[in-house]
């Protein structure tokens, strides 16, 4: 039986565990997450769309993105934009990628105020299947208590079903 749907689970107090199987070779599946064009289809919820991903995949690169809502159905949402940053600190194709995701301006300034993840992505190849666990690493409980009080764990649900929407277009 294959398991399409996302699990989750918190390790140490402060590690987001999230794992789900997505129909697709690896490789297919790790290209989704380095390619500007592949992520404006599916990153971020649904009714949220991408109009700024630049992205320097390579260690020390930068992936500057805004997430805009474009539901007016999300009521005082609608409109809203959420700049996020992201800093590759390892790559390994099409294995693993770790990097740091902070909130942050326009200009690519992070905001302080809120905190930061180290993502770690483990693609594990399944043949011809991809497995794809994430681990978000924070700095304290109650930096994973914030986000998930923000409805993360929704946040990536509706993210990894894009997600698998998209591959199967490309595919």
């Amino acid at each position: 039986m294959s398991n399409n749907t996302l699990t989750s689970r918190v390790e140490n107090d402060r590690v987001l565990v999230l794992e789900r199987e997505f129909d697709a070779p690896r490789e297919l599946v790790f290209t989704m997450f380095k390619d500007s064009e592949h992520l404006k289809q599916w990153w971020g919820p649904r009714g949220w769309e991408l109009p700024v991903c630049n992205v320097d995949f390579r260690p020390g690169g930068v992936w500057h993105y805004c997430m805009k809502c474009a539901d007016r159905g999300q009521g005082e949402y609608f409109g809203m934009e959420s700049w996020g940053k992201g800093v590759y600190k390892e790559i390994i194709e099409p294995e693993k990628i770790i990097y740091v995701d902070s909130f942050s301006d326009p200009e690519g300034n992070t905001n302080e105020d809120m905190p930061s993840t180290t993502n770690i992505l483990e693609f594990i190849d399944l043949g011809g299947r991809t497995k794809l666990i994430n681990r978000a690493e924070y700095d304290s409980a109650e930096s994973l208590k914030t986000v998930t009080d923000m409805g993360v764990i929704e946040g990536i649900t509706e993210t990894w079903d894009r997600l698998e929407e998209a591959i199967q277009k490309v595919k």
